[in-house]
């Protein structure tokens, strides 16, 4: 006897969605802004680069894993529908190298290049140290910001550096908290390229007060192949994140993303304008 059952399908994270992509011919895809991801301005940088990651994850001619991640925000983005192209600029034996953009209105808004390559079992060592902190339960979320609603879409757990806790004598830009995507989701590249961009900007950490700022440039160095990611399911994941200059408009912020057990799967260095 055959017996049948009936199986509701697992909704679309929300992520997958805001990141998904249509193929319309060789080399280019459609998607559209999600509005869980807003911010401020236009969409969440975030989301935008792992769209971009997405367009060369899709692509039947990749190879390997994403090794680095170079996005440029080069104009403001609008919310709805865009285009984009990926290509592959060179494929060696073992790595290739890619070149991605973000179209709307018949002009590049965003652009990406890109790394991927195979794999290898190497020497290896993390100079960088893996911070002593409390674990993640035995901290408060952080509630979501009314005006960035990409927010409500991670918990946050701050140790120390959120934003607006700054007083008159603690001049420090750095954070350390603990962060994962909500509702849950395994980790795989397309989310901890979001996460490695889900540091609030620097300036409102070591200048808490409110201005606009807009990131110009965003690189991503992937630490981690498939596996190791994998292997994370839903934990959280601490992140580290500091500024080492403010000053003529500009300034930049550097990120580490951690696994709970100390493992380096990320770092991350971002150019980001500031206007008084």
């Amino acid at each position: 006897m055959t017996v049948q059952t009936h199986q509701t399908p697992m909704p679309m994270h929300v992520l997958d969605a805001a990141v998904a992509l249509a193929p319309e011919g060789d080399d280019q895809y459609t998607g559209h802004t999600h509005p869980a991801y807003g911010n401020m301005v236009g969409p969440f940088g975030g989301t935008i680069g792992a769209t971009l990651l997405n367009a060369i994850l899709c692509h039947p001619a990749l190879l390997g894993d994403p090794v680095s991640l170079t996005v440029h925000y080069a104009a403001p983005i609008a919310d709805g529908r865009f285009t984009i192209h990926a290509r592959v600029m060179r494929t060696n034996r073992s790595s290739q190298h890619w070149f991605v953009e973000l179209i709307q209105s018949d002009q590049v808004a965003a652009f990406a290049t890109a790394v991927t390559a195979i794999r290898r079992d190497t020497w290896g060592a993390t100079d960088a140290v893996f911070p002593q902190v409390p674990p993640p339960d035995t901290l408060a979320p952080a509630p979501a910001v009314p005006r960035a609603a990409w927010t409500a879409c991670y918990d946050m757990r701050f140790i120390d550096g959120a934003p607006g806790a700054a007083d008159a004598g603690n001049h420090a830009s750095q954070s350390r908290l603990w962060i994962r995507d909500q509702p849950p989701r395994p980790l795989d590249f397309l989310s901890l390229s979001a996460i490695c961009d889900a540091f609030f900007p620097r300036i409102f950490v070591r200048r808490p007060q409110w201005v606009p700022i807009g990131t110009v440039a965003l690189t991503t160095y992937f630490h981690a192949d498939a596996e190791q990611l994998r292997a994370q399911g839903t934990a959280p994941l601490l992140g580290v994140a500091r500024a080492l200059h403010f000053g003529k408009g500009f300034f930049d912020q550097s990120a580490e993303v951690w696994s709970p057990e100390g493992a380096l799967l990320a770092a991350s260095h971002q150019v980001v304008y500031f206007k008084e």
